[in-house]
Order: C-alpha cells, then sequence, then structure tokens
C-alpha cells in the first residue's frame, strides 16, 4: 500500500502524547469517576465518551484507522445507557457502573481488535 507511510504518520495513536490526550486520559476519568456521586460520575463519563468519540472520528478522517471509524460511533452511543443510570432510570449499584464500565472499554477493545483483524489497521 504506498499511502501507507503518510497513513501512519497521520495516526493519532502513532503518537504517545496525542493518544494520551485523546484515550487514555478519558479513560483514566471513566475510572476516576466510580470514586464520586452518580450525578458527576455521569457527567464525567458523557464528556469522556464524547471526546473519545469525536477523537476516533476525527483520526478515521484524517488516516482511514480502521478500527476508529466503528469506536467513535460506539463511543458516542455508550451515552445513552450512561445517561439512564445517570438520570435514575435506571437504578444500579457501584456493580453496575463498574459492568457498564467494563462493557464499554472491553467492547471498544473488541471492536479494535476485531476490525483491524480482518480489515487491517488502515482501509
Amino acid at each position: 500500500m504506498t499511502n501507507a507511510p503518510t497513513q501512519t504518520s497521520r495516526d493519532w495513536l502513532g503518537s504517545v502524547h496525542t493518544s494520551l490526550l485523546a484515550w487514555w486520559m478519558p479513560k483514566a476519568a471513566i475510572f476516576a469517576g466510580l470514586f464520586v456521586p452518580i450525578s458527576v460520575r455521569a457527567v464525567i463519563w458523557i464528556i469522556a465518551l464524547i471526546w473519545m468519540g469525536m477523537a476516533c472520528i476525527l483520526n478515521a478522517r484524517r488516516c482511514n484507522r480502521t478500527h476508529c471509524r466503528y469506536t467513535g460511533p460506539y463511543y458516542l452511543a455508550m451515552i445513552v445507557p450512561v445517561m439512564a443510570l445517570g438520570v435514575g432510570l435506571v437504578t444500579v449499584g457501584i456493580f453496575g457502573w463498574i459492568g457498564l464500565g467494563v462493557i464499554i472499554l472491553g467492547g471498544s477493545g473488541l471492536i479494535w481488535w476485531a476490525t483491524e483483524r480482518v480489515w487491517g489497521k488502515f482501509s
């Protein structure tokens, strides 16, 4: 593929600093959000999901990173269950929130693994 070096250089995941800012800091915020009241937790998680979702969508547009085309919308879709828990539409304890966090972060990892395994890193 002749565009591989350009794609790789434009990939935000290729930069430690950008990757930390775009994905690892919001993931850390999701974890830290487990230790604050539910209303604050929901706000933290929603902001983190918007941040990561938009970073994925923008990265997919920048370099055609395969998994970013799917994880971006996935992160944005995960705002719905967070809002449901945050406003009390569905009531769960801390283990419910932990389970949702595992689904969010584990699901994005599964999407990353499956899409890049099938279609390659860039497509």
